[in-house]
């Protein structure tokens, strides 16, 4: 059975689906004002894994990812820019999609965008309204914290303990610094949307609300989201969702990843410390900064450097280079039998894999797991040649988890045919002993970023 760390109880828990063999999960998604960062991937990476091994484990998952097109950020960014939010929006959201997709992130099920959901937000807010938790100011309409009892109870905090922060809005009139506006009103050259309060927009904490009762109902199994969103912005989700759905209502399950830290401080542009993926991507291929996430656990901290690249790097290129070698060695090997040695490594490493994957998506664990394999095949093909059969069954394991972790396999890279005849003639100089020859054509091809690995087997090549 699948272990979850559940923020709302604060302990790992048994995964029990609201219906069995079915998961519907909701991830804050980012708001499409900038770039997407190193934060945004490591948030991306980590829910990509846990909805990749539910359908490992034969559950149908729905997955909503939502953009948030519309708030305080979007506005300012575009008025600096001198265009819409639309436009602004229109520009930000396709490079989250390329940037996620290079990380192998896949897409979600349905990936919401705020402003198609205002006729919800203004539903829940109406609800809100008849259960007497909202109160009118001179710019919208806000939420009386002091009304939801349980409010601090994802966070752990008493409202009478909690203090005044960056992300807690300051207004005069408030009944407590902690409530929050559900629609505010609107202002010049602001977008804005008909309302039985008047013209406006939501408030951030509503639009989640919205987006999950539209595509996954008033009830529904997993919310997650970086671990800087559990205050107040889950909070804030939770006391406005179940006076409306009913106690108990909205998510079963609330999940939160790790910061990404620097120098272990958090990362954040107040800092100077941050980093788009965009910049990372020029130094480092996607799947190692994908590689270099699953290395640490998902609530764990990442503690970011050019160093841990650099060691997922390294890590990752072992892990390619064995599949690059058996790939090589398939062709030329014979015909046989899984050997039962190989059959009980096999069956062992998965084992491994879903022992760990099972206790709370422990990627870290599962890569030992894999890495453990790998050693114990290289020590069977160091004693013996593996024959064909073998090859493929190895390979094929590593397929199979690596549609979780998604890093082990790449698209293979196509050399050109003046290439190819480069190495056919190395071949050929080193079967003559012409070993001058075969190191000035190694030279020559290292020059284009082609790599030759001599082994037994044959000569394998890859770019570098």
């Amino acid at each position: 059975m699948i272990k979850i760390y559940d923020t709302l109880t604060a302990r790992k828990v048994d995964f029990v689906p609201l219906d069995e063999g079915k998961v519907g999960i909701y991830v804050c998604g980012p708001t499409v004002y900038d770039s997407a960062h190193l934060g945004h991937g490591r948030s991306a990476v980590s829910f990509d894994v846990i909805r990749r091994y539910f359908i490992y484990r034969g559950y149908e998952v729905k997955y909503v990812s939502n953009y948030t097109d519309i708030d305080d950020k979007m506005i300012n960014r575009a008025n600096q820019e001198g265009i819409s939010v639309k436009e602004l929006s229109d520009k930000v959201i396709p490079i989250y999609a390329k940037d996620y997709g290079a990380l192998g992130v896949m897409v979600p099920d349905v990936q919401p965008l705020a402003t198609d959901h205002v006729p919800e937000m203004i539903e829940l807010i109406q609800g809100l309204e008849k259960q007497g938790f909202t109160y009118v100011l001179d710019d919208g309409v806000y939420y009386e914290v002091a009304k939801f009892t349980e409010y601090g109870k994802l966070s752990k905090q008493k409202l009478e303990d909690l203090r005044v922060g960056s992300r807690v809005e300051v207004k005069d009139g408030k009944k407590s610094p902690y409530d929050f506006v559900l629609w505010k009103f609107k202002k010049e050259g602001e977008p804005s949307w008909s309302s039985p309060w008047g013209e406006g927009r939501p408030g951030w904490h509503i639009e989640c609300s919205a987006m999950t009762w539209k595509h996954l109902g008033e009830k529904f199994d997993i919310h997650g989201g970086g671990l800087d969103l559990t205050f107040p912005h889950h909070e804030c989700e939770i006391a406005q969702s179940e006076p409306v759905f009913g106690k108990g209502s909205f998510s079963k399950y609330w999940m939160h990843n790790g910061f990404i830290n620097v120098d272990n401080e958090k990362m954040s542009k107040s800092l100077g410390n941050f980093f788009t993926l965009k910049e990372i991507f020029e130094k480092y291929d996607p799947k190692v900064v994908r590689f270099m996430f699953l290395q640490t656990h998902y609530r764990n901290p990442v503690n970011f450097s050019n160093v841990l690249l650099d060691q997922a790097k390294a890590g990752l290129s072992r892990l390619h280079d064995f599949v690059r070698n058996l790939n090589a060695l398939l062709d030329a090997a014979d015909d046989g039998v899984v050997s039962a040695n190989l059959t009980a490594a096999i069956n062992v490493a998965r084992s491994r894999f879903e022992g760990v994957m099972d206790d709370d998506f422990d990627t870290s664990g599962a890569l030992g797991a894999v890495y453990e394999f790998v050693k114990e095949v290289n020590v069977m093909m160091n004693n013996s040649s593996l024959n064909k059969i073998e090859l493929s069954a190895v390979l094929n394991f590593l397929q199979l988890v690596d549609k979780v972790l998604g890093v082990i396999f790449v698209e293979e890279a196509t050399i050109d045919s003046d290439v190819e005849k480069l190495i056919e003639k190395r071949n050929l100089a080193r079967k003559n002993k012409d070993f001058k020859e075969s190191d000035a054509i190694r030279d020559e091809l290292l020059e284009r970023g082609i790599v030759l690995e001599d082994k037994p087997q044959g000569t394998i090549w890859k770019k570098v």
